[in-house]
């Protein structure tokens, strides 16, 4: 599902090279010890409108609803935090300013970890986190007149896991249930776009080892991990892919790549290294190979898929946000 980098502050650069001058000059006294300058003063981020809004009985069914300015029903953001579905939380969502300032809504989810699904008893784990998601954007659109919201225009957005999460659910068949007497359940689970940083885009582990040789990453999901230890999480690769054809049907299921169709939404996926297709990466978690990949199966259904990575061709959007902000105002 990348942080920015805290850069020092101008001040205390200035202060830095002032000393460098003093000491350069000094002869005969050394110069006074330099204070320590003053921590950088954290910029606080939007208060939601709404904090903690419930979605489900599970302390993790919770999410924050941020509402622009506007008179009119405004496109949303649907994002979902990374985190491997082991860790993580819904605070600071990504495109969160630009996007309050281009007129868009936003809410940011958390969701059930995949370590207390399968404590819990959930099979597969992954589960949990995945229709967790459907369901926070079915209740998101079920509150889309008391929020403001155009329920058409949603499009979701995350890194990693939450990366992940939000590609399956663009996928994936509309899970809306229109016979159902829950009203939230009767809603579309289907978006407008989805804007992803590091994505995975496979959870089969056959694909995985073809296309990345050292891939470690996926097993969790589906239960091969000790749950009382997320440190566990990707350390039996190995024998996930031994067991790969008795999951077979729930890979099918949760495996983004796996719902691929011809009237899928727009695509945007965005890495921070270049691919190598069946070559050894530094992180096989988070290869621009997943992109590549996904780009062809989509390409080759006629649904558009921008792949963003350094030195990538034929980029429109150098960034998530740009490619957010026109597709969800057009």
């Amino acid at each position: 599902m990348l942080k920015s980098t805290r850069l020092l502050p101008a001040l205390a650069i200035l202060a830095f090279l002032d000393l460098r001058a003093i000491g350069a000059e000094a002869t005969t006294a050394p110069p006074k010890p330099a204070e320590a300058p003053a921590a950088a003063t954290p910029v606080p981020g939007p208060t939601p409108t709404q904090a903690n809004v419930a979605y489900g009985t599970h302390e993790r069914q919770v999410l924050d609803f941020y509402q622009a300015k506007s008179d009119k029903p405004t496109p949303l953001l649907f994002f979902i935090h990374g985190g491997g579905w082991v860790a993580g939380d819904k605070r600071n969502p990504g495109s969160l300013r630009s996007c309050l300032a281009a007129g868009i809504s936003v809410v940011s989810i958390n969701y059930r970890y995949s370590w207390q699904a399968q404590i819990d008893g959930v099979k597969p784990p992954v589960k949990a986190p995945l229709e967790d998601a459907a369901r926070a954007l079915q209740f998101v659109r079920s509150k889309a007149k008391e929020w403001n919201i155009d329920k058409q225009r949603i499009g979701a957005s995350g890194g990693s896991a939450g990366a992940c999460s939000s590609i399956w659910l663009a996928m994936h068949n509309d899970m809306a249930d229109p016979k159902s007497s829950d009203p939230i359940a009767r809603e579309s689970t289907r978006l407008w776009c989805a804007a992803v940083n590091g994505a995975q885009t496979s959870l089969d582990p056959k694909q995985l080892k073809e296309w990345t040789p050292n891939s470690r990453y996926g097993g969790h999901a589906f239960g091969f991990m000790d749950p009382k230890d997320i440190k566990t999480r990707d350390t039996r690769f190995a024998e996930f892919l031994e067991h790969r054809e008795e999951v077979l049907p729930w890979i099918r299921e949760y495996s983004p790549i796996e719902h691929a169709s011809s009237d899928d939404p727009p695509i945007y996926l965005i890495y921070t290294s270049t691919p190598a297709l069946g070559e050894p990466q530094k992180d096989p978690t988070h290869t621009a190979n997943y992109g590549v990949k996904l780009q062809e199966k989509l390409r080759s259904l006629n649904v558009p898929c921008e792949l963003v990575y350094p030195g990538a061709p034929d980029v429109k959007h150098p960034t998530i946000d740009a490619f957010l902000i026109e597709t969800l105002k057009k």
